[in-house]
């Protein structure tokens, strides 16, 4: 079993968020629980007294009363708080002081810079303002192509205040994953910068800007940011005007109230076939979540300074607002992570006062393989916690964040997903830490292993299913007739019950160990992405007759991406092509599509349907038997196989060898 890395003293526990709710539900209930486990039992047993007490505890803000909690509680289309009119952003600014600021940001050249409370909402009413100008109202779709910059908060907040709908991709993101996911949504504003700087490098994109806006004919304003210090001039583009004008005067913030499930943004979480799927979240389901998440499973409050390392385009840019649902500083970092090197978040957690700091898994392992020493280039005092995600983060990732940041830290490694904007696993400061496990199932949330058959395992890697309803879980997905997709998405596996697509252990201790994607979807440096749209971008070169693209991401092994491709006759793999893919995938898609190696093959795997067998063959690379992975009666080309099994073993072999 282990010892525990970590233990929270007696002081921690008094002092955390958790404990707190709990005295609360003994003196307002008259409800004691022995343990965490009993305590989370009765959050996914009592869904209506879990999310109600949620609601009544943090008193959330609305113009209609809370009567009835849960009054459906179907998969999909459970009936969350009928009758409540809200807006979200009455939860953000019933947290604005003079005290301590809103928003600190800095970029990769160390500029910083500092929003107070009042500067933002003054900020959010112009902007609101603004948009109603250019007939924006409720329910309409307002998107943006912009970095992790305090004007992407601002944006956010001034959307979500007068109903209307949000919608984010980062710069970084080329023409093709752009195109994939506003065109669905049919935008009305779009609001978007000239340029951005990664790695040290300034990526000027107002030709791809001119490029998006001539595909997106729905779009009748731009706001233009100009980022880049260039002659970037909003007359430039038709029917646009500049941030500055945008954001000009003292126009009163307007809240305008929603019913508690009235679209709040839409995400993208990309699967195996298809579009990516454009997910539709609510504003009452997600201030629930996000303030439970905030509160009890990453402890934070108004002394907190929060940082979570993150691209606008990732779910956890979504997360890091939950700072400000709980009246936290929240700290931003634009720019490449890894330069000038592997020191610079350390630094600007050091030198911002951080107290919670989270990032992607792959961050913490590149820190490792680095050998970087973060106290010796920043002082660490203030930091309190460390969250992991993205990925699963390996024992070794653990010992590295408790031998070289800090041993007393909380180190709290969570995994949920953009699907619902949330966690099913993670962390409070009440439990210890042992290392390579999350410490706990979150609160209303009903997460187990299954077996194939639907039986729950302990102890034994299943799929992680959740058998309860959620708030924060999808109202639909746009544009999806009778919910056809978003069933397929979650619900064809176990009718009624939601399968997320991980491995899972939950451990004899409660504790729970994420192993990796159980479907052929990648999770590319944390970054969940769709095979569909890469395979878009390759396909449409004239030499390539096919491909198929495996992520081989698993517990403890090095994250491995190879491309198979099949070349059309008189074509060869040469350098040349294998450069002109990767840039082509780069260029369409974005840096972290780029695969590992690109191999030439004969053929690829496929169905009597024609579907590619990605998850088939996935397994074979993973160390499956072939005889339990493929049933050859059911492929088009069983014989396709055998050179993936040549290449597992020629893999393996490598690998013991080394």
């Amino acid at each position: 079993m282990g010892n525990p890395a970590w233990q929270p003293s007696a002081a921690t526990i008094r002092a955390a968020k958790l404990t707190a709710f709990t005295d609360w539900l003994a003196a307002e209930r008259g409800m004691r629980f022995a343990d965490y486990d009993a305590l989370w039992r009765w959050s996914v047993e009592d869904l209506e007294g879990f999310w109600g007490a949620v609601w009544d505890y943090f008193a959330i803000p609305a113009a209609t009363p809370r009567t009835a909690v849960l009054t459906d509680a179907r998969m999909p289309g459970a009936q969350w708080f009928p009758g409540v009119t809200m807006n979200y952003v009455d939860q953000v600014f019933r947290h604005a002081t003079v005290l301590r600021p809103a928003i600190v940001a800095r970029n990769e050249a160390g500029e910083q810079r500092e929003l107070g409370w009042a500067e933002l909402q003054r900020q959010v009413g112009a902007l609101a303002a603004s948009l109603r100008g250019m007939g924006v109202a409720r329910g309409d779709r307002v998107v943006a192509y912009l970095p992790n910059i305090p004007e992407t908060v601002v944006a956010f907040l001034a959307v979500a205040s007068i109903g209307a709908i949000w919608s984010a991709c980062s710069p970084d993101m080329g023409r093709i994953a752009v195109l994939d996911r506003f065109r669905q949504i049919a935008p009305k504003v779009l609001i978007a910068v000239d340029g951005y700087r990664y790695g040290g490098k300034a990526y000027d994109r107002r030709e791809l800007i001119h490029e998006l806006l001539a595909e997106l004919p729905s779009i009748d304003h731009m706001v233009l940011l100009p980022s880049l210090g260039s002659a970037a001039d909003a007359a430039d583009f038709a029917q646009c005007i500049d941030w500055n004008a945008a954001t000009a005067g003292n126009a009163p913030l307007q809240v305008e109230y929603v019913p508690f499930d009235h679209p709040l943004w839409v995400v993208y979480s990309s699967g195996t076939t298809g579009l990516p799927k454009p997910i539709v979240h609510c504003h009452g389901g997600i201030v629930v979540e996000h303030v439970k998440l905030g509160a009890f499973h990453l402890d934070l409050g108004p002394e907190d300074r929060f940082h979570w390392f993150s691209s606008s385009g990732w779910i956890m840019w979504n997360c890091q607002m939950t700072g400000l649902l709980m009246g936290s500083t929240i700290c931003i970092y634009d720019g490449n992570p890894g330069w000038p090197d592997w020191n610079a978040l350390w630094r600007f957690v050091g030198e911002t006062g951080v107290t919670f700091f989270g990032a992607g898994a792959a961050f913490f392992l590149s820190c490792l393989k680095a050998h970087v020493e973060p106290n010796d280039v920043a002082d660490l005092s203030r930091l309190l916690a460390v969250g992991s995600t993205g990925s699963p983060l390996p024992p070794e990732g653990y010992q590295w964040i408790y031998d070289h940041v800090r041993r007393d830290l909380w180190l709290n490694a969570i995994s949920g997903g953009t699907d619902f904007a949330g966690c099913f696993v993670g962390g409070v400061p009440t439990l210890p830490v042992y290392l390579g496990e999350m410490q706990c199932r979150c609160l209303g949330a009903r997460v187990e292993a299954w077996d194939e058959a639907g039986r729950p395992l302990i102890d034994e890697v299943g799929e992680l299913v959740c058998s309860a309803p959620m708030p924060s879980m999808p109202l639909r997905f746009w544009n999806d007739a009778e919910d056809r997709r978003y069933r397929e998405s979650y619900f064809d596996m176990y009718p009624g019950i939601w399968r997320h697509g991980d491995w899972l252990r939950i451990t004899p201790r409660g504790g729970a160990i994420i192993y990796g994607r159980s479907d052929a979807t990648i999770n590319r440096h944390g970054i969940r992405m769709g095979t569909s749209e890469l395979y878009r971008a390759v396909e449409e070169l004239p030499e390539i007759l096919d491909s198929l693209v495996v992520d081989l991401e698993f517990l403890g092994r090095e994250s491995y991406m190879p491309l198979f491709v099949v070349l059309r006759p008189g074509h060869e793999l040469t350098p040349q092509l294998v450069a002109t893919l990767k840039e082509r995938i780069k260029v369409a898609l974005s840096a972290r599509h780029v695969p590992n190696e690109i191999f030439h093959i004969a053929e690829i795997p496929r169905t009597l349907s024609g579907k590619k067998m990605e998850l088939p063959v996935k397994k074979l690379l993973l160390g499956h038997a072939l005889d339990k992975i493929a049933n050859p009666d059911a492929m088009a080309n069983p014989a396709s196989l055998q050179w993936f099994v040549d290449f597992a073993a020629r893999r393996a072999a490598a690998e013991n060898a080394i």
